[in-house]
């Protein structure tokens, strides 16, 4: 993905701390206290530019959502849409996916999203896929027993490589849809991308898995 720098991003980042969390390494096991309630924390990694976990945290107040997004020029976007949103149980996070054990504790988290994933389609790449075995293994530590991950492509080749790679590492899938927007499935927020993606009249595959640890 292509990132034009903002100068003002770390600016408006930093008047808006109580949503883009500065040191979130401090709140490892801490989250619900944070939040002040006992509600589920659900994260979406690569939140990109919010709208997604914006209108998940305004249609389910019951929940507790942080987004990882690692650049910050995308983020500051997804700070504004936060304020736009007027949302208290949604938080953000300007760290590396592959840093997530620093942020959250074992078990802190029921559920993962991830939602068009850069597909990083070269084989050479292939472990910097958030579907690659080393981050299944990393959602594992966070979930807590039998937890979720919800997935969202545009990408069938990513999508089948995703299925595959659930497969093997024993994951669960609970829910596959090819064509996402031709379903019966309800509730459906879409991401910036899939808005523009489904305009195109592009197929938009989903998929939930679940760990079976419990």
């Amino acid at each position: 993905m292509r990132v034009r720098n903002k100068p003002w991003a770390s600016e408006f980042i930093a008047e808006n701390r109580h949503i883009a969390i500065a040191s979130p390494e401090n709140l490892k096991g801490k989250w619900q206290e944070y939040f002040g309630n006992d509600n589920p924390i659900h994260i979406e990694v690569g939140t990109g530019k919010g709208q997604f976990l914006a209108g998940m945290a305004k249609a389910n107040p019951a929940i507790n959502y942080i987004g990882i997004e690692l650049f910050e020029s995308v983020m500051v976007i997804a700070v504004q849409k936060v304020l736009d949103a007027e949302v208290t149980n949604l938080k953000l996070l300007n760290v590396d996916a592959a840093d997530l054990t620093e942020v959250f504790k074992n078990g802190e988290v029921s559920r993962v999203y991830l939602n068009f994933s850069d597909p990083w389609p070269k084989k050479r790449h292939e472990k910097r896929r958030l579907t690659f075995k080393t981050f299944l293994s990393l959602y594992e530590q966070l979930l807590k027993k039998g937890g979720e991950i919800h997935f969202k492509t545009d990408n069938q080749g990513l999508f089948e490589y995703s299925l595959k790679s659930f497969s093997e590492y024993g994951l669960l899938l609970t829910y596959v849809s090819l064509d996402l927007h031709e379903s019966d499935f309800e509730g459906n927020v879409m991401t910036e991308y899939e808005e523009k993606f489904a305009n195109k009249g592009q197929r938009i595959y989903r998929a939930e898995a679940k760990f079976l640890n419990e």
